[in-house]
């Protein structure tokens, strides 16, 4: 099974994706479960999760939290959780809800984890390992989860629907209509996953972020 488990919908003040053309886009493109994880809200999540009822796609209830040491992705949450945080309070009010927390592109141009990383990996339950819309810090990520046996996540961090699919984390089992978010959180717990796709390339990104700069300031959405 093909898990995208990081996208953002216009929810996010950086994207203009639509949560339903998010959840067409990816069914188009094989993936059948992703995690729309928009900065300080879950509303993108809880949308598509309503529009795909009874479609072939699992959703995964996520936001992408702002702590103060840098971008946590919370995994089938039940509640928004408020940004700026320390990591450490983020990652526990993350798994009193009973979801997983991801260190987001740790080593990302911009967007990268700024504190102890191998002490907040320690208490996340895993790091994002290949992200497919930073322009470096992939291959710090993956050294880092082969040094440290940390598990680990993949995830496009589409703004746009291009990139949706362009990474995945491929699962050793089929989708469901049974399936869980929690089946789908133990599984990346247990490291059985594998990481697939290749990220964009350098010009698809350097299109891709003035885009979003757009968003920022209302001009697309």
């Amino acid at each position: 099974m093909k898990c995208d488990l990081h996208i953002h919908s216009r929810h996010s003040y950086d994207s203009a994706a639509k949560p339903r053309d998010i959840v067409d886009t990816a069914i188009r493109r094989g993936i059948q479960c992703i995690a729309i994880a928009d900065h300080g809200s879950m509303r993108g999540s809880l949308e598509a999760r309503a529009y795909a009822q009874g479609m072939s796609i699992l959703v995964i209830p996520s936001e992408e939290v702002k702590s103060r040491q840098g971008d946590i992705l919370a995994l089938n949450i039940k509640e928004t959780i408020p940004d700026k945080l320390p990591a450490c309070e983020t990652i526990k009010r993350i798994h009193d809800q009973e979801g997983i927390a991801i260190i987001a592109h740790p080593f990302g141009s911009l967007c990268g984890f700024e504190g102890n990383l191998e002490k907040a990996a320690g208490e996340a339950d895993g790091v994002e390992v290949l992200n497919a819309s930073v322009f470096w810090g992939n291959g710090k990520a993956m050294a880092f989860v082969k040094r440290t046996g940390c598990a680990f996540t993949v995830g496009s961090d589409a703004h746009f629907t291009n990139f949706i699919g362009k990474v995945w984390l491929d699962l050793p089992f089929e989708y469901t209509e049974s399936l869980t978010p929690r089946l789908v959180t133990e599984a990346i717990k247990s490291k059985i996953g594998t990481i697939c796709g290749e990220e964009g390339s350098f010009i698809e990104k350097a299109i891709d972020h003035p885009l979003r700069n757009l968003c920022k300031i209302g001009l697309l959405k």
